[in-house]
């Protein structure tokens, strides 16, 4: 069983990528960074990104890294402890750079809004109600997904 998120991004300008994390409230481990990479922490000792510059990130992979700009390979989904919440982290990354993704989803007892970071990844935002969340439907839905 993992006990640790290492999710590796490639970014093209290193600088702008921890501005922007920064200014939305990230912080980075000084350890794990130099001109190539750094380690932005999202839970302390459990979940981390990599931003890794292009060509650092393609000594990683013999394939093509996507141009997040145009094509989604992946969406980041991070928890929010409030709604209010949610939205302060999405106002702060479009005030911070960040480019608009979608309009908010609100199903009541489940809110979300998404944003795309200077390099174009998609990022969401969401608020999930503990108690709305009925343990007998996510355990049927789970078996029968399997």
């Amino acid at each position: 069983m993992a006990t640790m998120i290492f999710v590796n991004l490639p970014v093209k300008d290193l600088n702008r990528s921890v501005e922007f994390f920064t200014q939305l409230g990230f912080s980075f481990d000084a350890r794990f960074t130099n001109e190539d990479a750094t380690c932005m922490v999202v839970s302390e000792n459990s979940i981390y990104v990599m931003l890794l510059v292009e060509k650092f990130f393609k000594t990683f992979t013999s394939k093509e890294i996507a141009d997040a700009t145009k094509t989604t390979e992946s969406i980041i989904c991070l928890s929010a402890d409030s709604r209010e919440k949610v939205d302060e982290l999405a106002d702060k990354a479009l005030a911070s750079g960040g480019s608009f993704s979608y309009d908010p989803i609100d199903q009541g007892f489940m809110y979300g809004r998404s944003f795309q970071d200077p390099d174009g990844h998609l990022w969401e935002v969401m608020y999930m109600d503990p108690s709305a969340v009925n343990p007998e439907q996510v355990s049927q839905d789970a078996s029968s997904a399997a």
